[in-house]
């Protein structure tokens, strides 16, 4: 089997693949440039795949969140219900540790959910990751997701954040918002592939 590799050497330059992913599609993407959200219709796709390449916020130590709409993009206050929790470690040595994440749950709410621990805006710091979809046009079950980012913290920490959950509404899910919690998205990319 030939090696094929990217001609524009980089996930966040992707515009195009030249090899055959089976059913998974790139839909979109969208670059932040100083961005009080980023929005996706979605579509008939059986699952999304999300991922995010270095996501900077303007503000310092803000958390990267989502949340979906399902009246055409009009609100965005789907109700959830989640699980987190994440491993971490400072640069200094000084903490590190493993544990469930009771102030980044939802138990039946309409917020923001957050995708990552709070992102640093120092010139290096940024937070990466994926979010999967599952059947959000499904007018018969709840929406089943599932997340993982890598962030640079504001305190120098490394957080591996793991995030599960679901949308608590058979209505098909028709958009997603990405926003930091308070302030824009400084810089970084999105890029939504659909999975049939």
């Amino acid at each position: 089997m030939a090696l094929t590799k990217l001609n524009n050497k980089a996930v966040a330059n992707v515009t195009t693949l030249p090899v055959a992913l089976g059913d998974m599609v790139l839909v979109s993407s969208a670059t932040a440039s100083s961005s009080a959200s980023i929005e996706f219709s979605l579509g008939n796709y059986k699952e999304y795949k999300f991922f995010f390449v270095n996501i900077h916020p303007q503000t310092d130590k803000q958390y990267f969140t989502f949340q979906g709409s399902t009246d055409g993009g009009s609100t965005y206050a789907t109700t959830v219900t989640t699980t987190d929790f994440s491993a971490y470690h400072t640069e200094s040595d000084s903490a590190l540790g493993l544990g469930y994440e009771s102030g980044a749950d939802q138990a039946q709410g309409t917020g923001l959910i957050k995708i990552s621990n709070t992102v640093g805006n120092g010139a290096d710091e940024c937070c990466v990751g994926y979010l999967h979809l599952f059947n959000p046009s499904s007018t018969t079950y709840v929406k089943h997701f599932i997340n993982r980012s890598q962030t640079y913290q504001g305190d120098n920490y490394s957080v591996d954040e793991y995030k599960a959950g679901y949308f608590n509404d058979t209505n098909d899910l028709t958009n997603i918002k990405f926003q930091m919690a308070s302030g824009n998205i400084d810089a970084g990319k999105i890029l939504m592939f659909g999975i049939n």
